[in-house]
């Protein structure tokens, strides 16, 4: 078990797991068809057991593997993930402030766990920072009961999709499960304007951009947004002071 026995115990703990309960089954669909995905596309069942456990992250990994798979060089696998996951950045940040006091390897722990729908269950159901000792636990028992199961899902279900490979059809199409995961999260943080813009940007630039080898066209949407974004912010910054 990744918590201490104070987090395990509270009752945010279960609290936690239970707000999570409603999105577990298309994040158990989405590992499961991974799990498939990752062997059916030449990973030995090793190689596909550690992405599962080590990455843990269902979009860049779903990314990473054709890219394996067209033997692309290194430099560009990387480039793709960390641009794929370059949104746990803006995550930790904003989670900075209600973690800032934890010691440094429960933090490193929460970070690995805290995936997209966790991260938004977490800031909805705490809108501020503890101001205590015992609200700051309160919320780290929340958070961890919720990314704790969170990850028995996706994990539990790669290794059973990795296990079960050779007789579970990819045509199942259980991953439109994952998509529709997504959407909600994209729907559940599309509350400004400029999100918004910079969602329908990536979208269109990924379409548009669909026939570019080595899946570039997500690097490409992820990179014209981020542009976008920060031209608009500095025009709405500079519109400000001079008013």
């Amino acid at each position: 078990m990744f918590f201490l026995p104070s987090l395990r115990r509270h009752p945010e703990f279960r609290v936690g797991m239970r707000d999570m309960v409603p999105q577990a089954p298309g994040i158990a669909a989405w590992g499961l068809m991974t799990g498939v995905a990752m062997v059916k596309s030449g990973l030995s069942v090793t190689e596909a057991i550690a992405m599962t456990v080590m990455v843990f992250a269902g979009s860049s990994q779903l990314a990473s593997l054709p890219l394996l798979v067209a033997g692309a060089p290194a430099w560009v696998i990387l480039a793709t993930g960390f641009c794929v996951n370059l949104r746990f950045v803006v995550f930790s940040l904003h989670l900075r402030p209600y973690l800032v006091r934890l010691p440094r390897w429960r933090r490193l722990t929460h970070g690995y766990l805290t995936a997209d729908l966790s991260y938004v269950l977490f800031t909805r159901r705490f809108a501020h920072p503890p101001l205590d000792s015992a609200e700051q636990l309160a919320q780290e028992a929340w958070l961890a009961g919720n990314c704790f199961l969170n990850w028995a899902s996706w994990v539990g279900c790669s290794l059973v999709g990795i296990v079960l490979s050779n007789f579970i059809p990819t045509q199942w199409g259980l991953g439109f499960a994952g998509i529709l995961c997504l959407l909600g999260i994209l729907c559940a943080l599309a509350t400004t304007r400029l999100r918004i813009v910079a969602a329908a940007v990536a979208g269109v630039t990924a379409t548009a951009a669909y026939a570019l080898p080595l899946k570039l066209n997500i690097v490409l949407a992820i990179g014209i947004a981020v542009l976008l974004c920060l031209a608009m912010e500095r025009t709405r910054a500079g519109q400000t002071s001079k008013a």
